[in-house]
């Protein structure tokens, strides 16, 4: 039976978090004089004209490897930055969201207090989603400025291949290839080695690096959990509606890239062809899944020698706190309202919509019986969004809490219902980047980041960890509070079928 626990907000944000005082003469002062940092790989250079906040210092750009096409990257050890203060371009995608867009785009950026004297501060890296496939941190929601003020804490948010340039697994068809189905994971162990290497100068501890990530970030992180390349490169990890519990089999991997040189087309070598042809060949239809091609991590028993959480949680991260969360309504973000799957939807057709969503093997109509008993109020685009939420979109964190539970080193939970919360709305409440927030707003996007930093910091969030009698799990909303085993009978209704990773 769910019961919640009293939250104390004193308790909650016991750990020292602080806002940087930013009206400080002597941190202005600083701000100001502080145009080039001195590191380990060479001088980097603020990138003036962007800071948001005088609290906060941007150097943008920094290169931190070099890659040829599908194979491992070199890290860069003497110090390089784009011109003009500049992001780095965001990896070849699908779309044209984010310009300007090159196969040369292995950068970070740092945000650092302004204050950066010769402290300590915990280092949190931020991979952005995408599903793999596309996104880049260049995004204004990735902002770093208000988290590291507020925090006093470092962020890192790091760009890298993605897609057919990061995990296309060729290492079965090509020799040439052998590292290019976790290219892209590789990138990111790339730069959180020039992490280790030079973020001291920028105030950062490199002994206390957060990795954090939301959706297919999130996924990167759970399998850099199980990559022996990745070991002491971070000591925390946070997982924001992102989980990886097995990565795709090498077989089914090939599967894929076969579909993929499909669409190609005979006689293009995809090491030479255009970069638009790569990206135009990801509309191939995916041979396990349908839809458009899966490209993700590979078990290739080089890099990745095991499933990141299966048949337990990888036992080299054991030692390493981690923070797993979800948002309650997750498939807001994914369906839109005159889609095929919502337009028109009512009672009669829930059942047939919901069956090929839901991603696992369940009687629908059975499954649309138990909700509309426990939500007989709700309509069905609610029961629609309830429904794939907890069968496809939470399976994946519960199997993760439960794995580092049975190991004796559980993970700290949240649940995300503020405003019916959908996929990606934590993104900017933890780093503080909504725009023109409601005051409910920034005091939720408050919470999160003190949450976030007190973890970063300590390695405790301020609630109790997740185990398997309790299941202890914060809820953040407007009244924020700790419940036991949320959403108890949810997981037990799903919990009869075996979970099966889509993409695995």
């Amino acid at each position: 039976m769910s019961g919640a626990e009293r939250f104390d907000r004193r308790a909650f944000l016991a750990g020292g978090i602080a806002l940087a005082a930013t009206a400080n003469v002597r941190a202005e002062e600083e701000y100001v004089a502080t145009r080039r940092i001195a590191a380990a790989d060479g001088p980097y250079d603020r990138r003036s004209w962007h800071d948001a906040l005088p609290g906060a210092i941007c150097f943008a750009g920094i290169r931190y490897a070099r890659a040829d096409r599908f194979r491992a990257p070199a890290p860069i050890l003497r110090a390089e930055q784009v011109a003009g203060g500049a992001f780095g371009p965001a990896c070849p995608q699908v779309g044209d969201r984010y310009r300007p867009q090159s196969e040369d785009c292995l950068f970070l950026n740092v945000w650092t207090p302004a204050s950066t004297g010769k402290a300590k501060r915990p280092v949190m890296v931020y991979f952005h989603g995408g599903a793999y496939s596309t996104g880049s941190v260049s995004d204004p929601i990735n902002d770093g400025a208000k988290l590291a003020a507020r925090g006093d804490v470092v962020v890192v948010t790091v760009n890298h291949r993605l897609n057919a340039l990061g995990y296309l697994y060729l290492a079965r068809l090509d020799p040439r290839f052998p590292d290019s189905g976790n290219a892209g994971q590789l990138d990111l162990i790339a730069a959180l080695q020039w992490v280790r290497r030079n973020i001291a100068a920028f105030g950062g501890d490199p002994g206390n690096v957060t990795v954090f990530g939301q959706s297919g970030g999130g996924a990167k992180i759970a399998t850099l959990m199980a990559m022996p390349e990745a070991r002491g490169l971070f000591h925390k990890a946070i997982t924001m509606s992102g989980q990886q519990v097995t990565a795709s089999g090498p077989l089914n991997a090939t599967r894929r890239a076969e579909a993929f040189l499909a669409k190609l087309g005979a006689g293009n070598d995809p090491a030479t062809v255009p970069v638009e042809q790569l990206v135009a060949a990801l509309s191939a239809t995916d041979p396990i899944l349908g839809g458009s091609v899966y490209m993700g991590p590979v078990l290739d028993m080089t890099h990745l020698t095991r499933h990141p959480f299966w048949p337990d949680a990888a036992p080299q991260s054991l030692g390493i706190p981690m923070m797993l969360g979800n948002v309650v309504m997750e498939t807001r973000a994914f369906y839109a309202p005159d889609g095929k799957q919502l337009a028109g939807l009512n009672f009669d057709n829930l059942a047939a919509r919901i069956a090929p969503e839901m991603r696992i093997d369940i009687e629908p109509s059975w499954v649309v019986g138990q909700f509309r008993a426990r939500y007989p109020k709700a309509d069905p685009p609610e029961l629609f969004h309830r429904i794939v939420t907890s069968a496809r979109s939470w399976r994946g964190q519960v199997e993760e809490a439960e794995a580092r539970a049975r190991a004796g080193h559980p993970a700290f939970v949240y649940q995300l219902d503020f405003e019916a919360a959908k996929h990606a709305d934590d993104i900017g409440l933890s780093f503080g980047t909504i725009p023109q927030p409601t005051p409910a707003q920034q005091a939720m996007s408050d919470r999160v980041m003190d949450a976030f930093v007190r973890f970063a910091r300590t390695g405790d969030p301020g609630w109790p960890a997740y185990d398997l009698a309790t299941r202890r799990t914060m809820i953040f909303d407007t009244a924020s509070r700790v419940e036991q085993d949320p959403r108890k009978w949810e997981r037990e209704l799903f919990a009869r079928v075996p979970y099966v990773q889509p993409g695995s």
